[in-house]
């Protein structure tokens, strides 16, 4: 039995203690944000108002502090959105205890100072002093896995040990765990999915669409090797795998089934998305500063068409 802290009480914080208590393990759950989620998790029946199910009662819930952080604990994970990475980053550098971090946040962030890309687990390790760093990723709808249905995830650490043992501590019949070296190939590939999911859902039709999917793998696979990620990391659950769920019906694909119709993003958002955050345009923004002057923008002409429709608020031109 190991003693697993959880920072970020949303859908997918949420959802993931769910293997967590099953392979008993001691959880702990906190929020430093959201009053929603913080109401549902110190309830007494602890009903999640985003997962519509009621969680363990065996699942604790801990105020966010600097003290609960300082706690000894056998895992830390980091299951905030990425606005939050800056926040959590700060508090984690002042730790007197170092425990195993697991990141599940998918993003990139763009440094404007060093005009660089940086992954989440770059971030934390080289502008948080955090140490013992791995990432979780793959195709993981948070509902689906609240209902335990069979879900498989990559665990990434250029020391594979540290990750087989972090999948010991969470993986049970339903939630399983392979593992890769590849950290940063892990990291980028679960971060542009979400745009050439939007991309993909552009397409109007099963054929339009399938040709587009093979296009953004073809992209994707260029962007990864960019990044200094392994070729073979596209074709598994990080790469593929988290693409296809996502494009299947994710927020970022039916965004994109409008854009592909002749709305703009803001239009788009303001008559059909209103309350929904899509992670795609977000990213979007974030990356393309780097994206448009630093990469050959005939090796993925799909991500620099959707750039250009999401930054000038135009319709988006695939060829």
């Amino acid at each position: 039995m190991k003693n697993i802290l959880i920072i970020g009480g949303g859908a997918m914080g949420s959802a993931f203690t769910i293997p967590c208590i099953d392979n008993k393990n001691r959880v702990t759950i906190t929020e430093p944000y959201s009053k929603i989620f913080i109401k549902n998790l110190s309830s007494k029946n602890k009903f999640h108002s985003a997962l519509k199910i009621n969680l363990s009662k065996k699942l604790k819930f801990r105020k966010f502090s600097s003290d609960l952080l300082n706690e000894k604990f056998d895992l830390i994970v980091i299951a905030l959105s990425l606005s939050g990475i800056d926040f959590i980053g700060k508090q984690l550098k002042n730790l007197r205890v170092k425990s195993p971090i697991l990141v599940l946040t998918k993003g990139l962030k763009y440094e404007k100072k060093n005009k660089r890309i940086w992954t989440i687990s770059e971030q934390l390790i080289k502008n948080y002093n955090a140490s013992n760093v791995s990432v979780l990723k793959g195709p993981c709808l948070a509902k689906e896995l609240a209902r335990k249905n069979q879900t498989s995830v990559v665990i990434a650490n250029k020391n594979i040990k540290i990750a087989k043992s972090i999948g010991k501590i969470i993986s049970t019949k339903y939630y399983l765990t392979e593992y890769s070296k590849d950290v940063a190939g892990i990291e980028v590939s679960s971060a542009i999915k979400n745009i050439y999911s939007m991309i993909i859902g552009a397409g109007q039709s099963l054929n339009s669409s399938s040709n587009l999917f093979q296009k953004s793998i073809l992209e994707m696979k260029y962007l990864i090797k960019y990044f200094k990620g392994k070729d073979e990391t596209i074709s598994g659950l990080a790469g593929v795998g988290d693409l296809y769920v996502s494009a299947a019906g994710g927020r970022n694909s039916k965004m994109g089934s409008y854009l592909g119709k002749g709305f703009s993003f803001k239009l788009a958002k303001k008559r059909f998305m209103p309350n929904d955050t899509v992670e795609g345009e977000q990213l979007a923004r974030e990356i393309a500063p780097f994206i448009l002057k630093k990469i050959d923008k005939k090796k993925i002409p799909l991500m620099i068409s959707l750039l250009k429709a999401i930054l000038k608020n135009k319709r988006l031109k695939i060829n």
